[in-house]
């Protein structure tokens, strides 16, 4: 069905009806200065169809494996030592103190992941800061709804939207509920992230959802708050709750510890999500933690499976002996020798800054690479099969299809269960819109009718 769909809707494109589409996507473009930093969010014309088996495999998985996130989580602020397993820094070790007031400290979070076939994903990071999407996504989906090309398609198929802004609300609410001991008053939500970064555009349809669903709102810059006898504010704006965006390593090097937003978050008088203990889980040594033969016992069987079935095999690069497919290596001394199979990631970025593709890499640039690891937190993780499906454009007058990778990225909401997906699009290996490499497109449930 997935193909026939895909065949169907890009034989009803043709190049008059694709300049047509590629026409109204750019209006709603120009209305919501609809943007990434300077680049528009979406340059192709058809969405992302997910089987209802697909989706039904990402609930499984999930069903499994967040509850292993929980459960390392729970150990890592426990246990010092257990905690070592993650390298966080000193400043992130100094934040995980700090009582944030509700549970789980990622309300709002994404997990990125490839699709191998029908039934199998691979996962392979866990976005626990809360991440960028939920906004663009629906927006892209009413979007490509009122498609001219929709009108025949639908004739056929049902496309089910995935909404991902009520997630992010009602995660950001139960945590406020939990922070106040009630829930009595409603909260002013303060966006909070820098002027400058390339999501801003997602801010403003953030505020304007937020304020439509009765809620003051404002964007603010964590240089324009102050803290006042207990009382943050922006300008006449009090905050009571925080969707905080900003990356929290760039908050402190920016502000330092005695910032507003700090002291406020310390003293209790503000509801911060995600909370600050939320790094424990945005390292990528997480992934590590969870694959590690060495963790194998924490966790029930139903989490084991979904670890084995749709976590790639991850380790923190150290010298150590430790087993892949089924055999003793020494870690180091097997990753240059294979350096194919392999990609490093640092433990602590974000937007593809620092990863290194094993395969696209020569023999000693690799080996260069592997000794940086030794010296800074990186990881190493199996090389994951990407995907790939033509996609058409609007380029030079016609209608042009290309193949392009894609990766499947479910929100997560309260940190249990799937609000959204998001599906990004590229042409490079790296799939990712920060690294310059890709596009977004909305993601629809495809159905017969």
């Amino acid at each position: 069905m997935l193909a026939d769909a895909i065949a169907h809707y890009h034989d009803l494109l043709s190049d008059r009806m694709a300049e047509d589409c590629q026409e109204q996507i750019d209006a709603h473009t120009q209305r919501l200065h609809f943007r990434f930093g300077d680049r528009p969010i979406c340059n192709v014309l058809r969405p992302r169809f997910l089987t209802r088996p697909q989706y039904q495999t990402l609930q499984q998985a999930l069903k499994g494996l967040l509850p292993a996130f929980r459960r390392i989580h729970h150990l890592g602020l426990q246990d010092p030592t257990f905690r070592r397993q993650f390298h966080l820094s000193e400043q992130d070790e100094q934040l995980l103190t700090i009582e944030p007031g509700f549970d789980p400290p990622f309300v709002t979070s994404r997990l990125d992941a490839f699709m191998i076939d029908d039934s199998h994903f691979q996962f392979n990071e866990f976005n626990a800061e809360p991440p960028a999407g939920p906004a663009y996504v629906d927006t892209l989906t009413d979007m490509f709804l009122g498609l001219r090309v929709m009108r025949d398609f639908l004739k056929r198929y049902q496309l089910l939207p995935l909404p991902a802004r009520p997630g992010v609300l009602h995660g950001l609410l139960d945590a406020y509920a939990q922070w106040q001991g009630h829930r009595t008053r409603l909260p002013h939500i303060a966006i909070v992230d820098w002027k400058e970064v390339p999501s801003y555009s997602e801010f403003v349809l953030f505020r304007q959802y937020f304020r439509e669903q009765g809620f003051p709102c404002e964007i603010v810059d964590p240089r324009e708050i102050e803290y006042h006898q207990g009382r943050l504010r922006c300008r006449d704006f009090p905050i009571d709750l925080i969707y905080k965006r900003v990356l929290i390593s760039e908050l402190l090097q920016v502000g330092g510890w005695e910032q507003p937003l700090l002291r406020a978050v310390r003293e209790g008088n503000v509801c911060l999500a995600n909370s600050f203990r939320c790094k424990l889980l945005h390292q990528k040594a997480s992934l590590a933690v969870l694959s590690d033969e060495r963790n194998a016992s924490l966790f029930d069987p139903l989490e084991r499976q979904a670890i084995d079935q749709y976590i790639p095999w991850t380790r923190v690069v150290e010298e150590r002996i430790t087993r892949f497919q089924h055999q003793e290596i020494d870690l180091v001394p097997y990753l240059l020798a294979h350096r194919e199979q392999f990609v490093l990631k640092p433990n602590d970025e974000y937007g593809g800054k620092g990863v290194v593709l094993g395969w696209t890499v020569d023999a000693t640039t690799w080996e260069q690479a592997v000794r940086t690891a030794l010296t800074t937190p990186y990881v190493v993780q199996q090389r994951i099969p990407i995907p790939s499906e033509p996609f058409p454009s609007w380029h030079h007058g016609r209608v042009h299809f290309l193949k392009r990778l894609y990766d499947t990225d479910p929100f997560i909401a309260h940190g249990q269960t799937l609000n959204g997906v998001l599906t990004r699009i590229s042409t490079e290996p790296i799939v990712n819109v920060t690294a310059g490499g890709g596009s977004t497109v909305p993601t629809f449930l495809l159905e017969p009718r």
